[in-house]
């Protein structure tokens, strides 16, 4: 199966299976790469957020005019947080953001209820190396990469640069079929 893709830089299109790390300045354009990148060419989508509750998401899609009756989100912080937590069916919790094993069961769950064109975005790998640790964030990262293979679908996972050394973006970079560096100024650079 062939994804488009809405990226300057980046290919038109990208077989399933394929991951792409964005890396980003801290203060970074990433909302408006990343809904570009969820509302094209897509059956469902689901939305990891070590970064953000699902309300914020959900904010966060509507401002940027994404169909969000396509959106599951998987909200790591709410309940740690103690915030309380709407149900809803497109929305699931893991119990705290450096529960790896919850968070791969997630999106898991989601490759097993779902069908057709499927797109992950992973806000941020950053927030989950943090939280968990960055071998924990690396190990997440390679389980979550064999999903999208298993399943036919796409991936962006968002690092930032300004965190980390040299030496770890470049280990995670290896990781990852695209690489898109998105710069102070908007602009984007792409490894494919």
């Amino acid at each position: 199966m062939e994804y488009a893709l809405d990226i300057d830089g980046a290919p038109e299109t990208v077989p399933g299976g394929t991951g792409i790390l964005l890396l980003h300045p801290s203060t970074g354009e990433t909302d408006r790469i990343d809904t570009d990148f969820l509302k094209s060419d897509t059956d469902r989508f689901l939305v990891v957020s070590t970064r953000t509750t699902a309300r914020e998401v959900s904010q966060k899609l509507e401002h940027y005019d994404v169909d969000e009756r396509c959106a599951d989100i998987l909200d790591t912080l709410s309940i740690e947080r103690g915030y309380s937590r709407r149900s809803k069916d497109h929305v699931s919790y893991v119990s705290a953001p450096d529960h790896v094993d919850g968070i791969v069961s997630g999106v898991a769950d989601f490759f097993e209820r779902t069908d057709g064109k499927r797109r992950l975005s992973f806000d941020s790998l950053t927030e989950l190396a943090y939280y968990a640790d960055e071998d924990e964030a690396l190990t997440a990262a390679e389980r979550i990469l064999a999903l999208l293979e298993d399943n036919d679908a796409v991936g962006l996972f968002h690092l930032s640069v300004e965190v980390h050394d040299q030496d770890v973006l470049d280990e995670f970079a290896t990781l990852f079929d695209v690489v898109i560096e998105l710069d102070e100024d908007g602009t984007t650079s792409v490894e494919y």
